[in-house]
C-alpha cells in the first residue's frame, strides 16, 4: 500500500429479536405486509408517550455482556434531533451520554494471530422507517419505525479487510447464538457502516464513512477499494475531506453521498418522557448467568474432544446440530462419532425430509445408545445406514431396532472362518501383499465385507485379516 496504513472503525446496527417494538406494542415482524404493524406511537401522533420494552433492555444487556463491556447501571435515553422523511418524530430516541455498555472487545484470529477489536460503546435506539425508491417515487414502510436496535461502535482497530470480515463474522455468530438477534443481513437485521482512513504515520488519516454495506464480504471489498481510492488521491497531490459515501458494486468503487463540511449538530438532550433506568447487580448477574454457551467456547470443547476443525465449523454453522451435540459434552460420549453421523447421514435425512432433529424420535438417550454401539463395535456404519430410517422414525430402543431387523453381530469364530476361506481362495493377493503391494489388503478387506454383508466390525476384521496373513 505504498507505505500507507489502513485504519477502520465500524458502526453496526443490529435489530433485536423482540416480539414488539421498543416504545410501542406494535408487532416486530419483518415479514408482515407494509404498514400493518403500526400504531399512533410509531406514527408520532402529537401527545403520545413512549413506554420502554423491558425485553429490549434485557437483550441489549446480554449483548453488552458477551462483548465484554462495562455496564452502565444507571442510564437514560436521549433525543437525537434531525429532519429526514424516514424519521416521523423528527428526532430519534437513542442513548448518547449513558450507553448501556462501554469499553468492550471482541477477540479475533487472522492467519493464526489473535487480536482484540475494541468496542467503544453499545447503545440502544429505535429504528427509522424503511425507505423504498421506485423511479422518481419514494415510499415509506412504517413497520420498521420503532423496531429496537443496538448500535455497536468499534474503536479504529481494524487494519485489513481480513480483520474486518473475521470481526463481523464472529460478532454475527455471537449475537445469533446468544438469541439477541436473527442478524439476517439480507433483511436489514444487521447493517454496517465503515469508517476508512489511510495514513503513513501513526496519526489517523481523514475519516471517510461508507454507509449501509449489504454483506460481510462487501465490507472487506469496501476497505480494499476505498483505501486504494484514497491512496490514489493522496499520491496525486489531492487533499482528502470528510465525506459520506456508498458502495457501487457495479463499478467496483464508492460514490459520494454528501460532504461533511461541519460536524453534525444533533442537539442531543435527555428524553423527557422516559425515566432513568436502574440496573441492579442482581439483575445483571441473573442475565449473565442465563447466557447460553457461545461459539468460541463450543469450538474449544469440540477441538479438545478430537473433532477436526472442518467439522467444527460445519457444526457451528448449523445451530440446531450444535445445540443438540452440546447436550453430550462431558457425558462420556464419543463426540467424534456423534459429530460425524450428525453431519453426515442424519443431516442428509433431515434435509431430504425437510425436518429438524426435534421432529425425529432420536431422543438424547437413544442417540447416546446409538453412538455407544458404534463406538464399541456392536454395529458398524453400514448397519447404521441401513437402519437409519427406523432409528429416526420409530420410538424403540436402538437394541430393539437391531433385533427386529434380524441383523446380528458377527461373532469372531464365524468371521475367522470366512477370512480363512477368502485367503485360501486368493493366494495371489496374499503373496502380492507380502511382496509390498499394499492395495491387495484393500481388495481382501472388500471381499471380507462383501461376504459378511457388512455385518463385521471393519477394525476387528482388518486386524484379524492382518494377523492371519502374517501366519500364512
Amino acid at each position: 500500500m505504498n507505505g500507507y496504513k489502513l485504519t477502520s472503525g465500524m458502526e453496526i446496527h443490529v435489530e433485536l429479536k423482540t416480539k414488539s417494538k421498543i416504545f410501542s406494542s406494535s408487532l416486530n415482524n419483518y415479514d408482515s405486509a407494509a404498514n400493518t404493524n403500526v400504531n399512533v406511537v410509531d406514527l408520532a401522533y402529537p401527545g403520545v408517550l413512549p413506554t420502554i420494552n423491558k425485553e429490549v433492555v434485557e437483550l441489549a444487556l446480554r449483548a453488552a455482556l458477551i462483548l465484554n463491556c462495562n455496564i452502565n447501571k444507571r442510564m437514560h435515553f436521549d433525543r437525537k434531533n434531525y429532519f429526514y422523511p424516514d424519521n416521523p418524530k423528527n428526532y430519534q430516541i437513542t442513548q448518547f451520554r449513558t450507553p448501556i455498555g462501554i469499553e468492550g472487545f471482541v477477540e479475533i484470529e487472522v492467519n493464526g494471530v489473535s487480536k482484540k477489536i475494541g468496542i467503544s460503546d453499545i447503545h440502544i435506539e429505535e429504528d427509522t422507517c424503511k425507505s423504498m425508491h421506485y423511479n422518481n417515487t419514494s415510499l415509506l414502510n412504517f413497520n420498521r419505525a420503532g423496531v429496537p436496535l443496538v448500535e455497536i461502535v468499534t474503536k479504529p482497530d481494524v487494519e485489513s479487510s481480513e480483520e474486518a470480515i473475521a470481526f463481523l463474522e464472529k460478532l454475527r455468530e455471537m449475537l445469533f447464538y446468544a438469541d439477541i438477534s436473527d442478524v439476517k443481513i439480507e433483511q436489514g437485521g444487521m447493517r454496517v457502516d465503515a469508517n476508512v482512513s489511510v495514513s503513513k504515520t501513526e496519526e489517523l488519516g481523514t475519516k471517510i464513512e461508507v454507509k449501509n454495506i449489504g454483506s460481510i464480504s462487501n465490507v472487506g471489498e469496501v476497505l480494499k477499494m476505498e483505501s486504494r481510492r484514497q491512496i490514489d488521491l493522496l499520491e496525486s497531490g489531492n487533499t482528502l475531506r470528510e465525506e459520506t459515501r456508498r458502495l457501487d458494486e457495479a463499478n467496483n468503487t464508492t460514490i459520494l453521498m454528501r460532504v461533511k463540511e461541519v460536524g453534525n449538530d444533533y442537539r442531543y438532550f435527555p428524553e423527557p418522557d422516559i425515566p432513568f433506568i436502574e440496573l441492579t447487580d442482581e439483575y445483571i448477574g441473573e442475565v449473565k448467568n442465563n447466557l447460553p454457551m457461545l461459539p468460541s467456547e463450543m469450538r474449544k470443547k469440540y477441538i479438545e474432544a478430537g473433532i477436526n476443525p472442518i467439522n467444527v465449523n460445519k457444526i457451528i454453522q448449523n445451530r440446531s446440530i450444535a445445540e443438540y451435540l452440546n447436550q453430550f459434552l462431558d457425558k462420556g460420549v464419543n463426540l467424534v462419532i456423534a459429530s460425524n453421523i450428525l453431519l453426515g447421514d442424519i443431516s442428509a435425512y433431515l434435509n431430504k425430509t425437510n425436518k429438524s432433529i426435534g421432529d425425529t424420535t432420536l431422543s438424547i438417550q437413544r442417540f447416546k445408545e446409538l453412538v455407544n454401539k458404534l463406538d464399541n463395535g456392536d454395529i458398524n456404519n453400514k448397519i447404521f445406514k441401513d437402519l437409519l430410517t427406523d432409528i429416526v422414525e420409530k420410538d424403540l430402543s436402538i437394541e430393539e431396532i437391531i433385533k427386529s431387523s434380524g441383523i446380528e453381530k458377527m461373532d469372531d469364530d464365524k468371521l475367522s472362518t470366512i477370512i480363512v476361506d477368502i485367503l485360501n481362495n486368493n493366494l495371489d493377493a496374499v503373496n502380492d501383499f507380502k511382496n509390498g503391494n499394499d492395495r491387495s489388503i484393500k481388495f481382501l478387506m472388500g471381499l471380507v465385507m462383501k461376504e459378511t454383508k457388512g455385518s463385521a466390525n471393519p477394525s476387528v476384521a482388518n486386524k484379524m485379516l492382518m494377523d492371519m496373513i502374517n501366519k500364512f
